[in-house]
This record gives structure tokens, sequence and C-alpha cells, in this order.
């Protein structure tokens, strides 16, 4: 079949090559959860496949560990991993530090628990993730069921004092019922529009009873590879201070979508 991409999934898709080759044999690396990383496993499997490359994957949902199966990638536990050489995954925003938002794809606690676990974090993204200021994009925070309206009753109390611009919170829908994690746990969406202090954000977010963690990722991001739809890939490493870009040669990746 011939594959015709977006611009938005071309950048996705570019990002996601740039990303894997910071992929070495015998690896044990985190697969990230959303449409950023899925590209990103994609990309592995066909190394596995077609490069015979050896790695183990630590999948950070259910979606992404029924992805990494069929393209290949053989899949284990953190528990039986232990440590991870690498994380990639995506972010639905990043700025000038690369602080994080994540959480979108409703994965946001299995993927901060194997982003610390891991030597390395290389977020994928497209450039329209990249803000001065995080905020825009709805922060989720995971609480357990139980309680969750007084969680949330709590949470507005304590953010209406914090340095946000919004106060707005709701509970994440799937049609008629509430989201469930992979945990069995609730997300609460936090529309804040602009966080003047991610630290304390997170520091009081975890404080509040019934949250489990919240989607900030502070200092644990290394490198974010942006791409854009033109082939283009810029990679910003924190640790380094450095920017480096390239240009990768787009073909339709019709080989990517075969076991989709």
């Amino acid at each position: 079949m011939t594959v015709e991409l977006s611009p938005i999934d071309k950048a996705k898709f570019v990002a996601a090559k740039r990303a894997v080759e910071f992929v070495e044999d015998g690896m044990r690396v985190g697969l990230g959860t959303g449409s950023t990383a899925a590209w990103m496993v994609r990309c592995l499997g066909e190394l596995v496949r077609e490069r015979g490359l050896k790695i183990i994957g630590v999948p950070t949902s259910s979606r992404t560990a029924e992805l990494a199966r069929n393209v290949g990638i053989k899949v284990v536990s953190l528990d039986e991993a232990k440590w991870l050489d690498l994380t990639i995954d995506g972010a639905d925003e990043f700025d000038g530090e690369l602080n994080l938002i994540k959480g979108g794809g409703g994965a946001l606690l299995q993927e901060k628990i194997v982003a610390t676990a891991s030597d390395q974090m290389v977020v994928i993204a497209d450039a329209a993730k990249g803000v001065e200021t995080l905020g825009a994009f709805p922060l989720p925070i995971e609480v357990i069921p139980f309680g969750w309206q007084t969680s949330k009753a709590l949470v507005e109390e304590m953010i209406a004092s914090l340095d946000v611009m919004g106060t707005q919170t709701a509970l994440r829908m799937n049609g008629d019922r509430p989201y469930i994690t992979d945990e069995g746990n609730y997300i609460l969406d936090l529309h804040l529009k602009r966080i003047g202090n991610t630290r304390q954000l997170a520091m009081v977010l975890n404080q509040v009873p019934g949250v489990v963690e919240n989607g900030l990722f502070i200092d644990i991001c290394d490198r974010v590879v942006i791409g854009y739809g033109d082939g283009r890939v810029e990679t910003r490493d924190i640790n380094n201070g450095t920017v480096e870009e390239s240009l990768i040669e787009f073909v339709e990746p019709d080989n990517l979508f075969r076991d989709i």
C-alpha cells in the first residue's frame, strides 16, 4: 500500500528515525507511549527485523507492549530488566530546560517510573511541542478512584494559590465512563494555561492524598529530538549544551505499517 503522511506525522517519523540511532546492540530500552513514541517503536522493530538489532524493550503501557511484540521487539517488565540504558518517549510539551508535560496518552505513571530507571531519556517531538513556559497543554495527574472527588477538590484548592493562570480541572473520560489507566486509576486534567513554578507545583500536587503522580517531568530528559515536516531534525542535548541539525531522507514508510 502507499502511505501518505501528514506534515505532523512526517515530523514525528523523522524524529523517531533520528532517536533510534542512539540505540545500540544489547541495550535495555524503555519504550514510550503515544503517537510519536509509536513511530519510534515501529522504527526499532524495523531495525530488529531487517538489521538484526538485539535489544530488550520495557514498555510503558499495555498498548506499547502489544505494538512492540507485533514488530518483533523482545518485551520484558521493568522488574525483570531492573535498570535501563535508555528510554525514548514523546512529550506533550517541552521547554527550554527540557522539562516536560506528559500524560496525554494516559500512561504518565509508568512513563515516569521507566524514565527515572534509565541512564538517559530521549524525547521525540514535532516542533509544535516546544514552548517557552509549560502549561498550555492540560497537565494530567493520576489519582486513585477511591475519593477522587475529594482529591480533585483538594487539588483545586491548592493550585488556586500557586503561580498558574487557570484552575479548571476535569476528570478524563472514555465515552460516558472515566478513563482507566493500566494501573486502574483515574486521570484529572488540570487546565492551568501557564505554570510559573514547575518544581513547586510538582511537589504540591504529590502531597495531595489520592494523587499517585503528576505529569511534570523535571530534570529527567537528557535530549530532545525535534522533527520537522520537511525532514529536518534538531537534537538538543541539555547536558552538553549542544544543538545539532541533520536531515533525514524521507521515504514513505510502508513497511512500518505491515504489522500494525
